[in-house]
């Protein structure tokens, strides 16, 4: 992992998940990769989750989270690029 890798990890994880940032809360967040053709990019094209919001499976009118509901998660909370660009500005 490159030295610029890790600062931009670390700047995920000082501002949390970006979703529930949204929503002006603060929640400790996993690492998403926004894979390009179905792989895995460097650790600079990635995105922070909650685990709901990530991995937690859920799609109800409170959260959805990215894996497995992908595109209800994108119509509700914008494109991973859009999240991406969103925690550059940050």
């Amino acid at each position: 992992m490159t030295k610029q890798e890790k600062k931009w990890l670390q700047h995920l994880a000082d501002i949390g998940c970006i979703v529930c940032r949204l929503n002006g809360i603060y929640s400790p967040a996993d690492i998403h990769h926004i894979l390009k053709s179905g792989k895995r990019q460097s650790h600079l094209e990635t995105i922070p989750l909650c685990p709901t919001h990530h991995r937690g499976g859920i799609n109800n009118d409170i959260a959805v989270s990215r894996h497995p509901f992908k595109r209800e998660f994108e119509q509700r909370y914008g494109t991973e690029n859009e999240l991406h660009e969103q925690c550059k500005e940050l």
